[in-house]
């Protein structure tokens, strides 16, 4: 039987009223049938198929495609801007029979690239220039890539990204974009500075605070008493070295001695 099989599938092409389309990789066919029945909802997978000659396949590429757009929009402010934009898609597999009857093989053409011509153009009148040119463009993308997420639901095909590559706008334009970036830096590190000298005042108020906090309470364990009890052990101790000169000449109104002198 195996035999069999490989002998009819070499000599198919050869038979009358035979044919033997092959799909390529990445690839998947639908079938039309001439005679009767028309678009068949069977999808032919990658290689050789035996079908009769009154027959043939539809071909899709399944793999993911990329589709660049060089569009013209407006800014907020009217302002004209050329944007290069990158789309990614790929057809449904398991809707390629609706994909084929509702609308085609050219399907990037009548469906995808109008409507990512017109949600990026409503994207993007929402924004300045210098927005979409440096600050939020993140942000542009992923609201463009949900605008057309909505706008092809039921459509049969798979949008997978959706980049903005480059934008185009006048020289005099892209200076004063440069010149305000700059001198946001410039206000930030002043505030940045400020606020670094307001926190240093504020440390500084905090220590000599604590300072002066710790003097009040020393002055106020510094009695007469204490200071004079203090004055006998220093005393006492300077009287017991040895290498100190005792000369007692009075006393003071502390009635502490003075002690001057060697004691050798």
């Amino acid at each position: 039987m195996r035999r069999a099989l490989v002998l009819f599938l070499a000599a198919a092409p050869f038979l009358p009223g035979c044919r033997c389309p092959t799909v390529d990789s990445g690839h998947r066919a639908i079938v039309f049938k001439t005679l009767g029945g028309g678009t068949s909802r069977e999808l032919l997978g990658e290689g050789m198929h035996v079908m009769p000659a009154w027959n043939y396949i539809i071909p899709y590429d399944t793999r993911v495609h990329e589709m660049k757009e060089q569009l013209v929009v407006l800014s907020s402010n009217g302002l004209t801007l050329r944007v290069d934009a990158s789309v990614r898609y790929r057809p449904k597999v398991e809707e390629l029979y609706e994909l084929q009857t509702q609308i085609g093989p050219d399907y990037d053409q009548k469906v995808i690239a109008p409507v990512i011509r017109s949600e990026a153009r409503k994207v993007f009148g929402r924004y300045q220039p210098e927005e979409i040119y440096s600050t939020r463009r993140e942000e542009i993308e992923r609201q463009i890539y949900d605008e057309v997420l909505r706008a092809l639901d039921g459509k049969h095909v798979v949008v997978e990204a959706i980049l903005v590559r480059d934008v185009d706008l006048p020289e005099a334009i892209k200076t004063a974009i440069g010149d305000k970036l700059a001198e946001e830096q410039r206000a930030q590190k002043m505030r940045f500075t400020l606020d670094r000298e307001r926190q240093e005042a504020q440390r500084k108020q905090i220590e000599a605070e604590g300072i002066a906090k710790y003097q009040s309470i020393v002055r106020q364990g510094l009695t007469a008493e204490y200071l004079q009890f203090k004055g006998i052990e220093a005393t006492s101790r300077l009287a017991e070295s040895q290498n100190a000169k005792v000369v007692i000449v009075g006393a003071g109104k502390s009635g502490l001695p003075v002690i001057l002198g060697d004691s050798k």
